[in-house]
């Protein structure tokens, strides 16, 4: 079965129609203020903050302690966190804070696919992502094929509706940002129009 997450979310309606159509998690960037979807606390507290909302995920670049601290009482249940951060900082980060962990990796080459094994005890997920963080760009998914299919995988990158099909054989979990959006903000037609892909690809399967 493939899980959706939709990240970049600042707007409570697109958080709302998200969790209506089955979105499996909910990514708030913070710290980051490269993006156009950077979240302030005051936001990100409100937009998290949903009773039925059970998997909101904290999308970080190289957090260090005042900003994870800043967060710890938000309704977080994953840290998404980009950097060069070793295993055993990761490992701290979510004993200390009761969290899950998605590692991100930026993925160009071979050797940064094969990272996996590095962060593959510390992590509970392992996201491959481009390089382009704050811009939409791809990378070779065949790449993947070196990532055994026991690692739980999340893909990003990218990713348009009509590459779902293809990409639902490679991982557990798209991510996608760009993909429902129109001219930098969130399309709820575009967000219903993921949605029902993903059922569509999970009712054949």
């Amino acid at each position: 079965m493939l899980l959706a997450k939709i990240c970049g979310l600042t707007e409570t309606i697109h958080v709302e129609k998200c969790l209506e159509y089955g979105a499996s998690m909910c990514g708030f960037i913070l710290f980051y203020p490269k993006s156009h979807r950077n979240l302030s606390l005051e936001k990100a507290k409100e937009l998290t903050s949903f009773k039925h909302s059970k998997s909101n995920v904290a999308v970080m670049v190289q957090p260090n302690k005042s900003q994870l601290e800043s967060i710890k009482n938000l309704n977080f249940q994953y840290y998404q966190i980009y950097g060069d951060q070793d295993p055993d900082e990761i490992n701290k980060i979510k004993k200390r804070y009761g969290v899950k962990i998605i590692k991100a990796l930026t993925i160009e080459t071979k050797e940064d696919v094969l990272k996996w094994k590095k962060y593959e005890v510390a992590s509970d997920i392992i996201l491959f992502d481009s390089i382009g963080k704050e811009k939409s760009l791809s990378f070779d998914h065949s790449l993947l094929k070196y990532v055994p299919a026991k690692i739980k995988k999340m893909v990003a990158g990218n990713i348009q509706i009509q590459d779902l099909e293809k990409i639902s054989k490679i991982t557990d979990i798209v991510d996608v940002s760009g993909a429902v959006e129109t001219e930098k903000k969130k399309d709820l037609n575009k967000i219903k129009e993921f949605f029902l892909k993903v059922k569509e690809i999970n009712e054949q399967n």
